[in-house]
């Protein structure tokens, strides 16, 4: 979501983005966020065939989330719940980052 909060993306330029994802990831998460109506496909007539990715409006509405979850995880990264930058990371925050990676 990060890459396409730009606008439209090719797969190759996705995958460049994301480096160490597979490209079979990579199209499965592309795949469910389609499902999802999250993201829209947009397949053009040439040779070699052009593949092209955008958010939808139900994708742009999702970014001010993922932005406040990406500052959540920046305040809160390496933290407990009582302890200063350094402690350990609390359940919350694990996960919150592991969202902001998917």
């Amino acid at each position: 979501m990060r890459d396409l909060a730009a606008g439209t993306s090719r797969f190759c330029e996705l995958e460049r983005s994301l480096a160490g994802i597979s490209p079979r990831t990579l199209s499965l998460r592309l795949r469910a966020l389609e499902e999802e109506g999250i993201v829209e496909r947009h397949t053009f007539s040439e040779v070699p065939p052009r593949v092209e990715y955008a958010l939808t409006e139900k994708g742009l509405a999702l970014l001010p989330i993922v932005e406040d979850m990406r500052a959540y995880g920046e305040e809160w990264l390496d933290r407990s719940t009582d302890s200063p930058r350094g402690a350990s990371a609390p359940a919350e925050t694990v996960a919150a980052e592991a969202l902001l990676v998917a």
